[in-house]
């Protein structure tokens, strides 16, 4: 199948440091942040200046070269055991999308066969990985613009497009490729509150490239589906459960509950890296909280009663019963649960 142009990265590596997309900026204007230790890395993620669970895995997997190539300088013997510390504490920066631990994993199982300095090694598989992802989001993109009919209005709720990984995207790669097809006839992207992902990032990417986009209100998508508007929702994923249970952006399981309600159809897009076997159900994954400040107040200005209290979990866990498929770079499954997820991930 034929892609659109892919031009947007989020995250590169060049001249010897990280380079990151600052999307805390966009769509105002676009900077480019060059990352040169572990530190900055794994205050990056925590910032949000990298988000999305490949991305973030992506920038996990080149904050090890950076740890690695400061460990080596200061203990040349001993690297390996000095990269530690640096390590668990990227590892934590984000609790919630497993990306983040697979990478940091992948880079660590390499570690007992390097000799001399790591890096070479290191950034190789960095790039692999990168790479890898990019590849992904191709294949999904394929397989799910194939379930989808013709022509298709859709639904998408944070942004899980290049922004988000590695390039092309997730659930946006999917809307690409349909797009190029001449399937696509409507995107909504919800806005995505508090930290407006949707109308920030999602839109703007949209725009970008062209494809027809209409941004709403969150509260606006069930009046889309009452009136007969959508016919999918598409979404990526921070972590799947054994059970196809799915950890996403808050707001994900509500659209999930009204889909069931319109008779619309809702769409998981994940590569396998995003897949948590260890997990049985998504009862058992940590959700992220974080500040209050970000619900009450809009770029540093205050949009609710000083004092008040808010309640700011990251993401919502929506149950595999809702979702009609997850699809990912091994192929989809329809209804996902136990049992179909563990043989498509064999």
């Amino acid at each position: 199948m034929k892609h659109l142009p892919d031009t947007i990265r989020a995250v590169d590596w060049q001249h010897d440091c990280l380079h990151l997309l600052d999307q805390r900026q966009l769509p105002l204007r676009q900077e480019i942040l060059k990352l040169q230790t572990v530190q900055e890395v794994t205050k990056a993620i925590q910032d949000m200046v990298v988000r999305g669970a490949p991305a973030i895995g992506i920038t996990a997997a080149y904050g090890v070269v950076l740890a690695a190539r400061s460990a080596y300088v200061q203990r040349p013997t001993d690297w390996m055991a000095h990269i530690e510390t640096d390590l668990h504490t990227l590892s934590k920066a984000r609790p919630t999308a497993v990306n983040l631990t697979y990478a940091i994993n992948r880079m660590r199982a390499l570690f007992p066969q390097i000799t001399g300095n790591p890096v070479p090694e290191l950034l190789a598989e960095a790039r692999l990985i990168h790479e890898e992802d990019i590849q992904a989001n191709y294949r999904m993109g394929e397989l799910g613009a194939n379930l989808l009919p013709n022509p298709c209005r859709v639904l998408t709720h944070c942004n899980a497009g290049a922004l988000a990984t590695g390039g092309y995207g997730t659930a946006l790669g999917v809307i690409r490729t349909a797009f190029a097809h001449g399937k696509l006839q409507q995107v909504y992207a919800d806005e995505t509150r508090p930290w407006l992902q949707g109308a920030r990032l999602t839109a703007w990417e949209l725009k970008e490239e062209g494809i027809p986009c209409v941004l709403i209100a969150d509260s606006a998508a069930a009046m889309l589906m009452r009136n007969g508007l959508i016919d999918w929702i598409i979404v990526g994923a921070d972590r799947i459960t054994a059970n196809g249970d799915v950890a996403n952006k808050i707001g994900t399981y509500s659209l999930a509950v009204l889909a069931r309600y319109h008779h619309v159809k809702m769409m998981v897009v994940a590569p396998t890296t995003t897949f948590d076997s260890t997990l049985a159900s998504g009862n058992s994954i940590i959700i992220e909280e974080r500040s209050p400040h970000e619900v009450t107040q809009l770029h540093g200005h205050p949009i609710a009663p000083m004092g008040i209290k808010a309640w700011n979990p990251a993401f919502d866990i929506t149950p595999a019963e809702l979702i009609d498929v997850i699809v990912t770079e091994k192929g989809y499954v329809e209804h996902p649960n136990s049992t179909n997820l563990a043989s498509l991930l064999q």
